[in-house]
C-alpha cells in the first residue's frame, strides 16, 4: 500500500494536492460558462468557440473550430496523462498485483455496468440509446477534490482506492470510446497510425529517451488517428503506453512526464474544456427535457447506478475472500466513495458530445450530468463526513 505521508515527490501525494485545487477551478469555469451562455455575452461566448483556426500549407488544410481543437486536441493531452497514470499503476502501483487491483477494478466494472444498464432500461430502442456510456464515467478531479475536503476524516487507503477505481474507470472509458464511438474507419490512415505506434514502441525498445522524439512521432500518430475516424484522443493513450519508464540517467521518465503535465492539465486543459462545454442555454425546452428518458437514464445512472454497482461488485469480491476492504475502511466508506464516483462531469460530458449530434440532446445530457454530479457529490460528502474512521487489524 502506498504511504501518502511520504515526501512531496510521492506521485500520489502530488496527484491529490493537484486535484484538490483543480476541482475548485473547474467549478468556477462551469459557473462562468453558464453565466456567459445565459447573458448578453452569449454571442461573444459561442462566437469564440465556433471561430476556426488551423494550419494551411499548399494542399494541406487542418482548420477546425476552437471548440473542436479543445475537444480533439487539448483533450488528447489529458488522455496522454491518464495513459501515463494507468501505466505507472499497472507497473508498480495500486494495479500492479491481483490482490491490490482486484477490488478497485471490480468496483470500476460495477460502476460502469450498472449505470449503463439503467440508462438502457430508459432509452433502449430510442435514438438516444447511443448515449448508454454517458453515466459510466467518473470525473477524477472533482471526486478526489471533494474527498480531499474531508481531510483526516477518511483513511488514506480510501483515497488510494478512489484514485485506483477512477483510473480503472478511465481505462474503461477509453476502450468504450475507441470501440463504440468510432463512426467510419479510414483503414489506410488507421494502418499508418498502427505503424506510428509500432515506431514508438521500437524507439522505446532501442533505448531512445529523448522526449522530443516521442513528441514528434506522437504528433504524427495523433494526426493519422484523427484522420482514421477513431477518436483522436485515443492517440494520447497509445503514446503513453510507449513512453519508457526509465530515462538515461536512471530517473523515472514516466513520472517526470506526469509531474510535468499534472499542473497544465489540471489548471489549464480541464478548466478550458469545462469552460467550452458547459455553457448550456437554460431555455424552457431544455429544462422541460430534464424528465425525459435521456435525462432520467443519465441522472439515475450516475446517482443510483454508480454507488449500487461499486458497492455490489466490491461486496461480492470481499465476501468471496478474493479481496479485502481498504485498510481502516468499512462499507459506509465504500458507499460514500460510490456516490463520489457518480460525479461524471468532464468525462460524461465528453462522451455525450461523441454520442449525439443533435444540440437538444447534448443540452439535456449536459444539464442531467451537472445535476446528477452535484447530487452525487453532496451525497458522498455527507456520508463520508458522518462516517468515523475505524481501526481494523488486518
Amino acid at each position: 500500500m502506498i504511504n501518502l505521508s511520504e515526501s512531496s515527490s510521492n506521485p500520489f501525494k502530488e496527484f491529490f494536492d493537484s486535484e484538490r485545487n483543480s476541482g475548485i477551478i473547474l467549478l468556477c469555469c462551469v459557473i462562468a460558462a453558464l453565466i456567459m451562455a445565459n447573458s448578453p455575452l452569449q454571442d461573444f461566448y459561442f462566437g469564440i468557440l465556433k471561430h476556426k483556426i488551423g494550419i494551411v500549407f499548399d494542399d494541406f488544410v487542418l482548420r477546425k473550430s476552437i471548440e473542436h481543437w479543445i475537444n480533439d486536441g487539448l483533450m488528447t493531452v489529458f488522455f496522454f496523462l491518464v495513459g501515463l497514470e494507468i501505466k505507472r499503476e499497472v507497473i508498480k502501483g495500486e494495479l500492479s498485483s491481483f490482490q491490490q487491483s482486484s477490488l478497485p477494478i471490480s468496483a470500476a466494472l460495477g460502476g460502469m455496468a450498472i449505470p449503463a444498464l439503467i440508462f438502457y432500461l430508459f432509452n433502449g430502442g430510442d435514438e438516444t440509446a447511443r448515449g448508454w456510456a454517458i453515466p459510466m464515467a467518473t470525473d477524477i478531479a472533482f471526486a478526489l477534490g471533494i474527498l480531499s475536503l474531508l481531510g483526516n476524516r477518511v483513511p488514506n487507503s480510501l483515497r488510494v482506492f478512489l484514485a485506483a477505481l477512477a483510473i480503472a474507470d478511465d481505462l474503461g472509458a477509453i476502450l468504450v470510446i475507441a470501440i463504440f464511438y468510432t463512426s467510419q474507419v479510414v483503414w489506410t490512415n488507421l494502418f499508418v497510425s498502427g505503424m506510428m505506434f509500432l515506431l514508438l514502441l521500437l524507439l522505446n525498445r532501442l533505448g531512445v529517451r529523448n522526449q522530443m522524439v516521442y513528441l514528434a512521432v506522437g504528433t504524427f500518430l495523433w494526426y493519422f488517428v484523427y484522420k482514421s475516424g477513431v477518436h483522436a484522443t485515443v492517440a494520447g493513450v497509445l503514446a503513453a503506453i510507449a513512453i519508457p519508464v526509465k530515462g538515461n540517467a536512471g530517473e523515472s521518465l514516466l513520472e517526470d512526464l506526469e509531474h510535468l503535465l499534472h499542473k497544465p492539465v489540471n489548471y489549464f486543459i480541464m478548466p478550458i474544456f469545462a469552460l467550452a462545454n458547459t455553457g448550456v442555454i437554460l431555455e424552457s425546452h431544455a429544462i422541460d427535457g430534464f424528465g425525459s428518458p435521456l435525462s432520467m437514464g443519465i441522472f439515475l445512472g450516475l446517482l443510483v447506478g454508480k454507488p449500487l454497482g461499486i458497492v455490489t461488485f466490491s461486496w461480492i469480491l470481499v465476501k468471496t475472500r478474493i479481496s479485502m476492504l481498504p485498510e481502516n475502511a468499512d462499507w459506509r466508506h465504500i458507499c460514500g466513495v460510490g456516490f463520489l464516483a457518480g460525479i461524471g462531469f468532464t468525462m460524461s460530458i465528453f462522451i455525450s458530445l461523441l454520442s449525439f449530434q443533435q444540440a437538444e440532446h447534448q443540452t439535456v445530457a449536459k444539464i442531467s450530468i451537472l445535476v446528477a454530479s452535484v447530487a452525487s457529490g453532496l451525497a458522498g460528502f455527507i456520508i463520508l463526513r458522518r462516517t468515523k474512521n475505524i481501526d481494523l487489524t488486518r
